[in-house]
């Protein structure tokens, strides 16, 4: 399965990143090419374009791949889904030089960080550097962003276009597709399913998703509030016959119901959970008077409610596919792991695809080293893990109605009173406190964790980490010029960029940073040069082949 072991195949991945070669091909090379392998239609074929099936093309793109985006929908769906994205996610869009345009697109207000956990709250607002961000970027919108990211990339993205069947052997996968012309068949190196919960790629495949279906319904809503309901200071809201409806979470007998709002603004986020046994078909939307039925039913308060800016309903499930990968199709977002919390999805998904995108280039072009690819699955679904682990203890905080279950809040609240356990939370929710195993028996504290963004000062004025990452390429930096690991590394130059700079206070001597930003290897600070270069010459062969 490794191509990088037929000579053949490895011209050919030569010519991907360099069509000029063409004429160069020998008579026998292009007979083998002819008779032996599959004439592929695409490296990648990736099922959905959602926020993760558009991030994983437009990584593969940055990476020289020829993805293939087939999409079951004619056009991009208006129904509302997740109303935002926050997590480590932004980070990564930072280190690319996508966040400001995301953040140009945002048409409201960044809110402050306080975000809901399990019914109480992670407050960080009395943090100048909360560890936990959100950007109010409506799935819809963000769909359109990343669709055009990916078509200024050149990406293939095939709307109303249906996958009814997929195969695969040893040297390719073979999808056919019903489009709007009829029925056609493509054929790549690999297939990724991004076709969210209910992905007929994992069914056909065979691989198991066992998990939890919760028995609860939740209503989301950003809408404006007519005159007669009145928003007071402290974010309460005064209803008319009714009285007054506390900001934050109201627990009753039966079911959850949240508000939040801005002093002074009409404009409030209304959120309600009910125990719910209704099948309800996600692609039909929610109404304002289904909104307010809830509402009546949790709250037992009729909510005079105006314009509605956002409305969206889901159930949660706990979910996680056994394995991400069955030989060449592989998982990666919904269909891969179900959260039963909100606010984390996306981050997953689109994180997945970035980990996956650059081990999948290696592979096509011919260089992976052996279990490359493997990795994709015992980092994600470690990653997977981590946030079903607090996913779940969310459940477990907002399902329980007896005395023992509000004391739990309660103690739970208090803790969070605290600075370091509310970092220590903000981190395990954005994902940033995740470490990838690393091989070796005693890799650097660093290795494993995503890299900071230091700021560097080079020959060529100043710039920082996040600004060598925008081309999604893999970079040794040396932070105290060590000349004989630079002249180590030289062997991988054509896959692995190599800066020189000096930042203040800097946490090795060496960085071997991965295209998903994470560090693979570290040189400890006054590391000798005769446990360093040996260490770095693994890493790179470990991570980037043989040169």
């Amino acid at each position: 399965m490794k191509h990088h072991a037929q000579p053949v195949v490895q011209e050919i991945a030569g010519l991907r990143q360099d069509p000029g070669r063409a004429a160069e091909l020998s008579e026998p090379t292009k007979k083998a090419r002819e008779e032996e392998q599959p004439v592929m239609d695409a490296d990648v074929i990736i099922v959905g374009a959602g926020p993760t099936g558009l991030m994983l093309a437009a990584e593969l793109r940055l990476a020289g791949v020829r993805p293939l985006v087939l999409e079951r929908q004619p056009r991009r769906r208006d129904t509302p889904k997740a109303g935002g994205l926050g997590g480590q996610i932004l980070e990564l869009l930072r280190y690319r030089g996508l966040l400001e345009r995301f953040e140009a697109a945002c048409t409201d207000p960044v809110p402050a960080p306080r975000f809901p956990f399990g019914g109480v709250h992670l407050d960080f607002t009395q943090l100048a550097d909360p560890p936990l961000h959100a950007l109010p970027l409506p799935q819809q919108l963000l769909e359109r962003l990343l669709d055009e990211r990916a078509g200024e990339l050149g990406v293939d993205v095939r709307r109303g276009h249906e996958v009814i069947a997929v195969s695969q052997d040893e040297a390719a996968v073979t999808v056919n597709v019903r489009g709007p012309d009829g029925p056609y068949r493509v054929i790549a190196q690999y297939l990724v399913g991004c076709d969210g919960a209910r992905s007929r790629v994992r069914d056909w495949t065979g691989i198991g998703f066992p998990g939890t279906i919760y028995p609860e319904v939740n209503r989301l809503a950003q809408v404006t509030l007519p005159e007669t309901v009145t928003v007071l200071g402290n974010g309460d809201l005064d209803v008319p016959g009714f009285g007054v409806i506390r900001a934050g979470f109201t627990r009753t007998d039966r079911g959850l119901f949240g508000c939040g709002s801005s002093p002074g603004s009409q404009i409030v986020s209304l959120y309600t959970i009910e125990d719910e046994s209704t099948e309800y078909d996600d692609d039909v939307p929610m109404t304002v008077a289904e909104l307010q039925d809830s509402v009546r039913r949790v709250l037992g308060a009729d909510l005079p409610v105006g314009e509605a800016l956002r409305l969206s309903r889901f159930t949660f499930k706990a979910r996680q596919a056994e394995r991400y990968r069955a030989g060449r199709i592989l998982l990666a977002g919904d269909a891969a792991h179900l959260f039963p919390a909100t606010g984390v999805a996306l981050n997953a998904g689109m994180l997945d695809a970035v980990n996956l995108a650059w081990k999948l280039a290696a592979d096509i072009h011919g260089w992976a080293p052996t279990g490359l690819l493997d990795t994709y699955h015992a980092e994600r679904h470690l990653a997977g893990t981590r946030t079903m682990l607090h996913t779940r203890a969310q459940v477990a905080l907002r399902r329980g109605h007896d005395a023992a279950a509000e004391a739990l809040r309660e103690v739970f609240q208090e803790l969070l009173t605290d600075e370091q356990p509310l970092r220590r939370m903000g981190a395990l929710v954005a994902g940033a406190d995740i470490r990838y195993p690393m091989p070796g028996t005693s890799p650097h504290p660093l290795a494993g964790t995503f890299a900071p963004d230091l700021t560097l000062h080079s020959d060529q004025g100043m710039t920082s980490v996040a600004d060598l990452l925008h081309p999604a390429r893999p970079i040794l930096l040396d932070l105290a010029d060590r000349p004989e690991l630079r002249e180590t590394a030289q062997a991988w130059r054509q896959r692995v960029d190599i800066h020189t700079a000096k930042t203040d206070q800097r946490p090795a001597d060496v960085l071997l940073i991965r295209p998903d930003a994470h560090i693979a290897w570290a040189a400890t600070v006054d590391e000798p040069a005769g446990n360093a270069v040996p260490a770095l010459r693994e890493a790179l062969s470990g991570w980037f082949g043989t040169p």
